[in-house]
């Protein structure tokens, strides 16, 4: 039988990152990463989803994160043995974008399944709006940075889908509140600071190209002008030393895990990717 060390350095169907783009996260906050998942693993990740939420992307029942951006739904697909090596693949480019001197791996904080749903039409679930530009960070819960989101189109897609943007640099500016705190302002209004950092035009993705992101990078996507869903998965992988700092989080169930406030997040739950 298979162990876990055999299955992380397995043939991975995720590439190496390169020099050049662990120096562009580092400096950018967020990086593009071309081809670099096998196309037959993101269509293993699209059936799940689909077997799931419907060819709508809409025909799931709430996951209880209602928000305009895109309609969410965990994933679980770590307990999936065809597509877990999907996992160490992203485990081994976070650590190297992670990039601690001490060599710390990361964890597998959540992954969860993000259609925009299209713009035109009427959705059962919410989801099918523009995602105003935000941070994660706030959101986890976690008491130290350098978490991150690997986000993965299902399928080919343009600015017309609603895809992602970023806002250049702004990770450097440290953590800006939650999004719901704004007053219904644009963080732009808030953080008029921001406005001094170039916007990235919104990404276009062949299928097999990612981006990661860091969680202080303020980004955001425009709305799906298509007439089906905008299918992406996300893999949010954080430092494995990483602890819950104690505030209710949206992301987990500290309770159905056993933690207390400054504790070690469970490998079991949340296991080591790399």
């Amino acid at each position: 039988m298979e162990t876990l060390e055999q299955a992380r350095t397995a043939t991975l169907p995720c590439r190496e990152v390169t020099a050049e783009e662990v120096a562009h996260y580092a400096e950018h906050g967020w990086v593009m990463l071309r081809q670099f998942v096998d196309p037959a693993m993101l269509a293993r990740v699209l059936a799940a989803a689909k077997a799931i939420m419907g060819e709508d992307g809409d025909s799931n029942p709430p996951y209880g994160i209602d928000q305009p951006y895109f309609n969410a739904q965990y994933g679980g697909l770590y307990a999936d043995p065809a597509i877990r090596p999907l996992h160490f693949g992203v485990g081994r480019a976070a650590k190297a974008l992670l990039a601690r001197q001490d060599g710390t791996g990361v964890r597998l904080f959540n992954d969860f399944y993000g259609p925009k749903l299209p713009a035109a039409v009427k959705t059962r679930n919410q989801g099918n709006g523009a995602t105003s530009f935000h941070q994660d960070y706030i959101t986890f819960a976690v008491d130290r940075s350098g978490g991150m989101t690997f986000w993965m189109p299902l399928e080919a897609y343009g600015p017309e889908a609603g895809t992602m943007s970023f806002i250049d640099g702004s990770h450097r500016l440290g953590v800006l509140g939650n999004y719901t705190s704004y007053d219904g302002r644009d963080i732009r209004e808030v953080y008029p600071e921001l406005r001094a950092l170039p916007e990235t035009p919104q990404m276009t993705y062949a299928l097999g190209d990612v981006t990661a992101h860091n969680h202080l990078t303020v980004h955001g996507a425009g709305i799906n002008t298509l007439d089906r869903p905008r299918w992406a998965y996300l893999v949010l992988p954080q430092p494995a030393d990483a602890r819950w700092n104690g505030a209710p989080p949206e992301a987990f169930d500290p309770a159905a895990h056993g933690m207390t406030p400054y504790g070690k997040f469970p490998d079991a739950g949340f296991p080591i990717i790399a």
